[in-house]
């Protein structure tokens, strides 16, 4: 084992060599996104050689998409936890939803906006999500409002898919435009935004 591999080692903690080098590359994410992002910076971050990566990757696209999911996974495990069924009104419960929402989106849409020059990422990226049923915000949502349904609390003929479809495409609409501006200013959330919603949602449209 080489010097640089065995420091590497140590400071992982608990993670395998690979964990160490996905969580490395997310660091570098979080902190200056994927433009620019290269192999070399990320070994030299890791404190291994260049090409300890590809003993563990296929190739660099593998590892960045693994990067970018396990991004989403910290930006989401530093959030308050999302209500269950049957927590509180089920008004309460959806803007606790679209606050989240709001935020997740806030942090990861300026990541997500660089993966489209990043084709080959961006479908590896896509493949773990297909492979991992139920992951992200629309499938959470649906799951509580299913579980809503089956208490009784919300109407049993409720399109949940559709429900949940409407909400994650607010909180996305109300943050991707202040990416494309040459000085994005912080996401403001405009007054009775999230009221509107939740009463479009819970009344209905006649």
């Amino acid at each position: 084992m080489s010097p640089r591999k065995a420091a590497a080692l140590r400071e992982a903690g608990d993670l395998s060599l690979r964990e160490h080098l996905i969580a490395t590359a997310a660091r570098l994410v979080a902190e200056d996104g994927l433009a620019g992002l290269t192999v070399r910076d990320i070994a030299r971050e890791a404190r291994v050689a260049d090409g300890v990566l590809y003993n563990h990757f296929a190739n660099k696209e593998e590892l960045l998409a693994l990067a970018v999911r396990a991004h989403v996974e910290n930006v989401e495990q530093a959030m308050p936890a999302l209500p269950e069924p049957g927590d509180g009104g089920v008004e309460e419960c959806l803007r606790a939803y679209i606050g989240h929402g709001i935020a997740l989106h806030a942090a990861l849409l300026p990541v997500f906006t660089r993966l489209l020059a990043l084709p080959k990422v961006l479908a590896r990226f896509s493949a773990l999500a297909d492979d991992t049923p139920g992951w992200g915000l629309d499938a959470a949502l649906a799951g509580y409002l299913r579980g809503e349904q089956r208490l009784g609390r919300i109407a049993a003929a409720a399109d949940v898919a559709a429900a949940a479809t409407m909400i994650v495409g607010a909180c996305h609409e109300l943050v991707l435009p202040h990416l494309f501006r040459q000085a994005p200013a912080p996401v403001h959330v405009p007054d009775g935004f999230v009221d509107g919603l939740v009463a479009t949602l819970m009344n209905g449209i006649g």
